[in-house]
Order: C-alpha cells, then structure tokens, then sequence
C-alpha cells in the first residue's frame, strides 16, 4: 500500500467493485446501533429499574444523539478530514462502544442489582456514565458513516445514472440494516440474553470495519481543499465590514473561474436578503466574496422554515414510535402458541414498509407517472405526502389506544393483555409509507439546493431534523406528563390516546405550515 499511485492505478480505482466495501461499513454499524437501540428503553427498565416515562425519556435523548451525529459527521467530512477517513474512525469507536455495552451486560458490576420487594435500586452515576458513554461511541459510529457512506459511494462513479443506481441501493441495504437490528438482534437479547445480543453487535461491526479497510486500494480517496464552511462565514463577516450599498447598479459583483483564475463576465446578485449582497462589493479593485459564495449562503437562509416543518415531523414520529413499545409491553404479543413478539421490534413494521415503498414507488409508480403524465412528483410533493400520511397515522393510532382501553376496562381482569399487539400494526404501515415519501423526498431535495461544495452535509439534513425531533419530543413528553396526567408509568393507568389525538392536531397544523412554506420557497439558481 506504500507504492506510489501511478495514473493506470487512479484511473482503476472506483466504479462498482467498491460497493460491496463502502455498503459493508455502514450495514454493520447499522444493524448494531439498531440492536441495541431498539430495545434500549427495555433494557433500561429490565436491567437499569427505570420507570416506563423515565426509560422513553432517555430513549428519546440518546436517539436524539445519535440522529444529530450524521450532520457532525457530514460536516467533518466536507471540511476536514474527507470521507474514507471518517467512515474508518467512527466505525472503530462503534466497534468500542458496542463492546462497553456488552460490557454492560456481561458484568453485573456495572448495573444496579435486581429489583426486590419492598425496594428496588437505582443505578449509579458510574453505571450509567458506563453505559451512556457506549452510547456516545455508537453515535459516533452512525455520524460517520450513516451518510457519509452515501457521498462516498456515489463519488466512485463518473455518471448520475450511476449515482443514482448506488443511492438506490444504499437506502434499500440501510432499511434492510434496520430491520436486522430491530428482529434478529432483539430476539436474541429477548431469548438467549443481553450479553449474546450486544456481542454478536460487536462482532458484526467488527466484520463491517474490517470489509471497509479491505476494500482501501479499490476506493477514489478524495480531501476537501477548502472549508466551505469558512466562506460562508467569510460572506457574514464580510456582509457586516462593507460599506452599505446604496444602489445595487452602482456595484460591480465577481464570480471567479477557479479553473483559470480570472473573472468572468458579471453575474447579477438576487434581491433577497439584499444586506449579504455587500459582501461581493467591488472596493479598490478587491473583492471580498464571490458571488456564489453570497448566493450559496442565501440558499441556506431560505431553506431553514423548510427545515423547521420536518421538526414536528420528526417529532410525532419518535413519540409515538416510544410510546407504541411501551403499549407493546403490555398487550397481547403471542403469534400462535409459541412466538412473542419482543417489545423492542414492534416498530419494524415502519422500516419493513418504508423499504417496500421505496422500491414500489421508485420501480412501478414513478415510472408510470413519468409515462402517462411526463413527471413525477418533485422533493416538495414527495415530503407533502408524508406530511398528510404522517397526521393520519396519529388519529389512527388515538383510535387503536382507545379501542384497547376499552377493552381493558371491559373485561377488568388485573392488567390482562387483553388486546393483540397486531392492532398497533397498521398505523405503523401507514407511518412507514409516509416515510417512503418525506424521507428520500428530503434527501433528494437538500442534495439538489445544497451548495455542490456541501454535499455531505446536504445528505445528512435529514438527520439533523431527525436528531431535533428526538429532543422536542423529550420536552414535550415532560410538558405533557407536568400539566397532564395523561402519561403514568403504568401503561394501563395512562391516556396515550389523549397524546396520539394531540400529536395528530400538531401534524395538521404542521402540514399547513409546510404547504405555506413550501408556496413561498424559491429554488436555487
């Protein structure tokens, strides 16, 4: 590996043998996180004696983590280090924390001991710093390679065609990670032990890192040479430091031709946010920020009430994605006489739907769209759809809870399961099908408005809103359970029909908020 890189030896390098290599570190640090993830609150209340609200909360902050990583990572990626050298170091702190968690298990040191009438221990601040550390090296594995791996794969390929091939794939094997991680991995934890479950999570992701590395002489390595976050900086500062323009026609504006690095002809600045535009003054010959730099920036400005509709968006989806286990442990989950469905893996459903939809949609409805009305819908119409879809799916599941109250209250039987879990099962379809839309909608859409010069961060937007919707969800959960009693640590003694009636309101009017936005919104030139 120490020869030096001949011109027959770059041009070799790429191309579709890298796949398997680039798509290998992300399902193994996928399918671990997932593992432990998934099943995490009832770890929390099985081996750590929390309550059900308390075990959602943490659930809901760590998961926030974890989903903001991606946009650390994507930054880190576009300004520093590049891709291959993120993607190599997050896998190993993965691969460390999947290890301290097993550690976790393994060791009943680094646990508070079983609960036993009349008292029950809590866990330490040393036992939780253990295990919230491991948390912390697993958001680490995600950031870097959950979207990283995307800008990565796709830079192996000269054509979109291709690109867009890959990007296809990379969804379809990221879905398939989760749902590993949500079935497999949970069962295992359910049935043959928490240590067995966090091991195997060690040993995938050690398979991932290690296919990573192999596949290094195959790969086109690529730096940023520049940060383009420090423009963008620069058009701020600069914006503050010049003169105020008083008349737009009386300034010369630049755009400069990096290839030859000589102006070319003058390009007109847009109107809006007019203050930035002093930043492309022409002062004594010198030019303080290009013109794309200035536009760059003002593109990001307009998308931000966009980026805000996705918070509620986020946020409804991870409530009730907690509040739905919890409504798991305490409803019927046989599948015949000798299946159980564990708790952890009831959400599934969203991620085997979502990746159903995603093929029929992007194999079958796309392309008939394409053919009998000559387009498909666009980024915008795709997250609209998964706006409504999402709403829908917290009325549905308002009704399921009140349906299984019901129920409860009928036969009076102690707390009985009395109610089979399959009921929470169409709403979770309902909610994946929207996710179908809403989530490859927003990929697509900050990938194309992003500045080119952005585009792992661009890629892991997503996770931003994602990683926010976890934190809003936290604080509204706390609201609700402080001005309500609607949310008890007895599942049986709570309203969550009540908060899924709420969650769905909150969609409405966030859909109009989004339709609004998204009237105003204009597209970068």
């Amino acid at each position: 590996m120490g020869e030096p890189l001949t011109e027959d030896r770059a041009q070799s390098r790429g191309g579709w043998k890298t796949s398997p290599f680039i798509l290998g570190a992300m399902v193994g640090v996928a399918i671990a996180v997932n593992g432990v993830l998934s099943n995490l609150a009832v770890y929390l209340i099985q081996q750590y004696n929390m309550g059900s609200i308390q075990a959602t909360q943490i659930f809901n902050i760590i998961n926030g983590c974890i989903s903001l990583a991606p946009i650390l990572g994507g930054i880190i990626s576009d300004s520093w280090l590049g891709c291959y050298s993120v993607i190599t170091i997050a896998s190993a702190a993965c691969l460390l924390g999947t290890i301290l968690a097993t550690l976790t298990s393994a060791l009943p040191s680094l646990r508070p001991a079983p609960c036993s009438l009349p008292t029950c221990e809590a866990a330490t601040i040393r036992q939780l710093s253990v295990l919230y550390i491991a948390m912390g090296l697993m958001a680490v594995g995600i950031g870097g390679t959950r979207y990283s791996t995307s800008t990565m794969g796709a830079n192996q390929f000269d054509s979109n065609k291709d690109k867009g091939t890959f990007f296809n794939w990379f969804f379809i094997a990221a879905y398939l990670a989760s749902i590993i991680g949500h079935t497999a991995i949970v069962y295992i934890q359910d049935n043959a032990g928490w240590v067995w479950g966090f091991g195997l999570c060690s040993v995938i992701t050690g398979i991932g890192l290690w296919l990573f590395l192999h596949g290094t002489l195959y790969f086109r390595r690529t730096k940023p040479e520049e940060n383009p976050f420090m423009e963008l900086m620069q058009v701020i500062v600069s914006a503050v430091k010049s003169p105020k323009i008083r008349q737009i026609s009386e300034c010369h504006y630049h755009t400069l031709d990096t290839e030859v690095g000589k102006p070319t002809p003058p390009r007109a600045l847009t109107d809006s946010f007019s203050f930035l535009n002093r930043a492309a003054f022409n002062t004594e010959g010198r030019y303080a920020c290009t013109v794309d730099q200035v536009e760059d920036l003002k593109t990001l400005i307009r998308l931000a009430p966009l980026v805000s509709t996705f918070l509620l968006l986020s946020n409804s989806i991870s409530i009730q994605n907690s509040l739905t286990t919890l409504q798991a442990l305490v409803m019927d989950r046989h599948i015949g006489p000798g299946f159980l469905i564990p708790a952890g893996s009831v959400t599934v459903f969203v991620l085997i739907t979502a990746s159903l939809a995603i093929i029929v949609l992007d194999r079958a409805v796309y392309p008939v769209c394409r053919r009998f009305a000559q387009q498909v819908p666009t980024p915008l119409q795709r997250i609209g759809i998964g706006h409504l879809l999402n709403a829908l799916a917290m009325a549905w599941s308002a009704l399921v809870e009140s349906s299984r109250l019901k129920a409860l209250n009928s036969h009076q039987q102690g707390g009985t399961k009395t109610m089979s879990v399959l009921w929470v099962v169409p709403p979770l379809i309902l909610i994946g099908v929207g996710e179908a839309f809403h989530f490859p909608g927003q990929v697509a859409m900050f990938y194309q408005e992003f500045p080119p010069s952005l585009g792992g961060t661009a890629t892991s937007m997503a996770a931003l809103t994602a990683g926010l919707g976890y934190y809003l969800s936290t604080a509204i959960i706390a609201m609700v359970r402080r001005l309500t009693g609607w949310l008890e640590d007895d599942t049986n003694k709570s309203r969550l029909d009540n908060v899924y009636w709420m969650l769905a309101v909150m969609a409405m009017l966030n859909f109009g908020y989004f339709l609004l936005c998204a009237k105003l919104y204009k597209r970068r030139q």
